[in-house]
């Protein structure tokens, strides 16, 4: 009994292992607890660009930690929230947004993966439709079987009937 309750106790430990780890460091978090809201409110906010499934605030990352860094330095030079986002939109693009706007440039990005999943629905409906209906084989495209083949024929299916 007590090695299946250490099984599922590491099994829940190692599930949320990925939650306990955080990626702003101690010493990134700024003194004035308004400032350091906002900074977290703008972290949650962009993507970490080695990472890019996940945002600057949960990411590990150099590179994440380094823009971290810039957007409480831009904060702290009286920068407000637009500003500090316009400014990392300027240098990495709109890319670095883990919501981008939705404009002509980002288009793809909101309708990229809707596209694809129609494609594979259509490809899959072609495919099925393919094998559910195979091509009918008209007498024009036979060829009638000559009298040795008529002969092997009619033998296969006399063994087969004995």
């Amino acid at each position: 009994m007590k090695i299946i309750t250490i099984k599922l106790l590491l099994i829940l430990f190692f599930i949320h292992l990925p939650t306990l780890t955080y990626g702003v460091d101690p010493d990134e978090i700024l003194k004035d607890s308004k400032l350091e809201k906002i900074a977290r409110e703008i972290s949650k906010e962009l993507r970490c660009v080695v990472c890019q499934n996940q945002s600057i605030d949960d990411s590990d990352a150099k590179l994440a930690k380094d823009l971290r860094k810039l957007v409480r330095q831009r904060l702290m030079s009286g920068d407000d929230r637009d500003m500090v986002l316009k400014y990392v939109v300027s240098r990495y693009g709109e890319f670095v947004l883990l919501n981008p706007p939705i404009k002509i440039d980002t288009l793809l990005l909101w309708l990229g993966p809707l596209i694809i999943i129609f494609i594979g629905i259509a490809l899959i409906f072609i495919f099925f439709k393919n094998k559910m209906h195979p091509s009918t084989i008209t007498e024009e495209e036979t060829t009638p079987l000559n009298n040795t083949e008529e002969k092997k024929v009619q033998k296969i299916l006399k063994d087969l009937k004995q």
